[in-house]
């Protein structure tokens, strides 16, 4: 082939510009990774973030739980609907599909008195953060055969994990 038409075949890659290429990659990468020493992350250098803080409250002091509120209410229902004739010493449980916490209410006792009628009771509620030991009152209210939860606090010694 005459040299003319070998010059015509010869590409732009040929050239010494394409041999300049991966010295010109590997100055831009050290120039990039350069930086990260001087003005980048370095864990020498990483600090505490300080301003986010985690605990856990004590019982006493926590929010209104719209989940524990329901919990209560299934508990209530269930001490103020059981027969502890038939019950006798045995645990009743309940769960609330709700929320999906259950537990077992371990004793219920009666108290009466005239023109009220209340049920004292102990009662374990299971959920995702562990189990707590509730002690409890539930009183009728008025005739009208509707009952209103009068204490519902957790056990200070409970099963809590």
């Amino acid at each position: 082939m005459p040299r003319a038409a070998q010059a015509d075949q010869r590409s732009i890659f040929d050239g010494p510009a394409l041999r300049a290429i991966p010295g010109v990659a590997l100055l831009c990468a050290a120039a990039i990774l350069s930086g990260c020493g001087a003005g980048g992350f370095s864990l020498e250098k990483a600090e505490v973030d300080r301003s986010l803080y985690t605990s856990s409250a004590p019982a006493a002091t926590r929010t209104f739980d719209a989940e524990r509120f329901s919990d209560e209410g299934t508990i209530r229902n269930a001490v103020t609907s059981a027969d502890l004739e038939t019950l006798g010493a045995a645990p009743l449980p309940w769960a609330n599909a709700g929320t999906g916490a259950r537990g077992q209410i371990i004793h219920i006792a009666e108290k009466k008195a005239p023109g009220t009628l209340c049920r004292q009771f102990s009662a374990t509620r299971e959920n995702f953060d562990g189990v707590t030991m509730f002690r409890g009152e539930a009183c009728m209210v008025g005739t009208s055969g509707s009952w209103r939860m009068t204490s519902f606090d957790p056990v200070a010694s409970g099963i809590s994990s």
